[in-house]
């Protein structure tokens, strides 16, 4: 069987039209799925879809710089199979493209029959990676920009992922010399999609017409778009302030500065100080330490004095001296605000205007890889 299907695909003076040799070709990429070993691309997929899973399902959803993460990965998963699924599909037989070719094969024909066989491949990689991120924990929330589950949508987006990436890699499988060509290749493609797919790295502006040129480009911004990425909370910020609380701060201020911060109740610890009234047991009395406070800077005209002292504090200090948690919301609230972008709102018509790129972006590929290969006879090589 395997021998049989080394030899080429047979077509012949009765099978002239384009939708014979479809049927033709595409049987013979069935039969090589089945006997020669291509289905195991489909529990490679599973492998790395549980890898990545186990690397950001506790953060994916929860927070900003989490959501970005797992999108970068998931298109990294789509485009790593796309990839591999396609390129050396063509070069490997491409003494046999062009013999069939000459006996009167379509070349249309022959690159629609991979089409059709890599969406097939396609699917069943996105239904096994969708499957192994549920599995594993991932929790995605509800409800989608544009269908009522969350998880459809992005196994849709997947899905157009990893065919714009198999038909990238099946351009590049139609242009070069051989298979060790097509793998040396492979590697500068996918070090291309990851720098350009803005998810790393801050791009100059010079760089955007070549991100547009990527398949992660579109990747990346629709799943952060479907995970609602601009209402989550920022946590870089808050966190790196955690790690610094015990840091000693040297500070000089003057007398009245400190009169003046003293004096200002907007502050919530301070306002807290100031309404305390202290027992003194010798004069049988109690002093509100507010009203204490504003005779003395009063009585020495503190509020003007330039006299400067100095003293340090850490930044546990100064968060408990306005409360941990308005200081908290507050960082975070302000770095969201920073990291939003109109390309990430959970809308629609953004998920439908990436969705359309990556389709665009396929088809040309799969025009570019036909138009190639048409002028193979005269290729020498």
């Amino acid at each position: 069987m395997a021998e049989n299907m080394t030899q080429g695909y047979n077509i012949s003076d009765r099978h002239r039209r384009r939708i014979d040799q479809v049927a033709i070709c595409f049987g013979k990429l069935i039969r090589m799925f089945l006997y020669q070993n291509d289905w195991k691309v489909i529990p490679m997929a599973m492998l790395i879809a549980a890898v990545v899973s186990l690397v950001v399902k506790n953060d994916f959803f929860v927070n900003m710089e989490g959501t970005l993460k797992g999108a970068l990965a998931l298109s990294c998963i789509g485009i790593w199979n796309g990839c591999f699924n396609s390129i050396q599909v063509i070069c490997r037989e491409r003494d046999i493209v062009k013999r069939e070719h000459r006996a009167g094969m379509h070349i249309s024909s022959y690159i629609f029959s991979h089409m059709l066989y890599q969406l097939i491949l396609c699917i069943l990689q996105t239904v096994a990676t969708m499957g192994i991120l549920v599995v594993i924990g991932i929790k995605f929330p509800l409800f989608g920009a544009v269908s009522t589950y969350l998880v459809v949508d992005m196994g849709i987006t997947l899905l157009l992922i990893t065919y714009a990436a198999d038909m990238m890699a099946l351009f590049v499988s139609a242009i070069v010399r051989n298979t060790t060509t097509a793998m040396t290749v492979m590697p500068f493609l996918l070090i291309v999609q990851l720098i350009f797919s803005g998810g790393i790295f801050t791009l100059p502006s010079w760089s955007d017409g070549i991100a547009k040129l990527t398949v992660s480009h579109y990747g990346l911004r629709c799943i952060a778009a479907q995970a609602d990425f601009n209402e989550l909370p920022s946590v870089t910020a808050w966190n790196t302030l955690q790690k610094m609380k015990d840091s000693d701060i040297p500070v000089t201020l003057t007398k009245g500065q400190i009169a003046q911060t003293f004096q200002n109740e907007n502050l919530t610890a301070i306002k807290e100080l100031r309404s305390l009234n202290v027992n003194i047991k010798s004069l049988d009395t109690s002093v509100n330490v507010g009203e204490f406070a504003d005779t003395v800077i009063g009585t020495f005209n503190l509020r003007e004095n330039q006299d400067q002292i100095t003293f340090s504090f850490t930044i546990k200090d100064m968060i408990n001296l306005v409360g941990e948690e308005a200081v908290g919301k507050y960082v975070k609230e302000t770095t969201s605000a920073t990291l939003r972008r109109p390309y990430y709102e959970k809308t629609s018509q953004n998920v439908y205007k990436y969705w359309g790129a990556l389709i665009i972006f396929s088809l040309v590929c799969a025009v570019l890889a036909t138009v190639s290969l048409e002028f193979i006879d005269k290729d020498k090589r």
